[in-house]
């Protein structure tokens, strides 16, 4: 029987996730996920690819709203559910384009301070109805700032077989998934096209090319090799390491860690069968 495991949310576009215990599923996502970002001063997305320190930004929702902690500079800031500023811009996220609002001049500050590079933050605020990727999806999926999809799901099996082939084993962290589930088989999720958590639909669109932020020490932002080296070894495909599988969804409502989650319909799409069994001498 498989069961949700684990559940994350992400508030703040590449700063760190919280674990939670229930997730609200709006129509974009996980409630509060990734509806913040920072931007650099051509409206572009920031992340860790560029700045990895932002791994190091812990976050927390509170009742006064979201408070982010850098332990490096001893430093606190709460950014409020709404923003202060009446200030809107067109924000770019990959080949995306949507409009984003600012938050406060003091975000600005303090987040420019802490990073020591010059950036603001904005939130989507409820009218920006981003599009996903239509190849993939339906006309009516919307998603945050999120790389491309509104959740990312990741079985427990998968990042097990992983570390068996690892030196040092990694956390689910270094993936940034938001649902994980045991009992399944290494890789199960990839060839899930249709199930269903608490009778809300998901399917799974496509499989989650992985770039380096996989190989961002999550605690420290120290950089390796790992996992990228190993997965190119057996999770290498049209030039991509594919590892965890993109999820639209129908309906919403509440899932909770323990919840069971059952397959519908498997997909017997070349594009979603990778060979997970030996690595590859390459």
């Amino acid at each position: 029987m498989l069961k949700v495991s684990q559940l994350y949310i992400y508030p703040i576009k590449s700063l760190g996730g919280i674990a939670i215990n229930k997730a609200n599923v709006t129509e974009r996502g996980f409630e509060y996920d990734r509806r913040w970002m920072l931007v650099d001063p051509n409206n572009l997305f920031i992340s860790q690819r560029e700045v990895p320190k932002m791994a190091m930004m812990n976050v927390q929702i509170t009742d006064k709203g979201i408070i982010v902690s850098y332990p490096v500079k001893n430093s606190v800031f709460t950014i409020p559910f709404e923003p202060l500023k009446n200030e809107f811009a067109e924000v770019t996220i990959w080949d995306d384009t949507c409009k984003g609002q600012f938050v406060s001049n003091d975000a600005d500050e303090w987040f420019s301070n802490m990073l020591e590079i010059w950036c603001r933050l904005v939130y989507m605020p409820d009218e920006t109805a981003r599009i996903t990727d239509q190849r993939y999806t339906p006309p009516d999926s919307i998603t945050s700032f999120s790389d491309a999809y509104p959740f990312l799901i990741i079985g427990q099996s998968s990042l097990d077989d992983l570390n068996k082939h690892l030196n040092q084993s990694l956390p689910m962290n270094r993936f940034r998934p938001n649902i994980v589930f045991t009992g399944g088989t290494p890789f199960q999720e990839d060839a899930m096209h249709t199930f269903t958590i608490c009778n809300i639909t998901f399917y799974g669109v496509k499989l989650c090319a992985r770039c380096v932020i996989t190989t961002i020490d999550q605690a420290t932002s120290t950089k390796g090799k790992e996992p990228l080296k190993t997965l190119a070894r057996y999770r290498f495909r049209d030039n991509k390491i594919l590892f965890g599988q993109n999820l639209v969804h129908k309906g919403m409502g509440e899932i909770t860690v323990g919840d069971n989650l059952t397959v519908l319909e498997i997909n017997h799409d070349d594009r979603f069968l990778i060979n997970a069994g030996q690595l590859s001498d390459q």
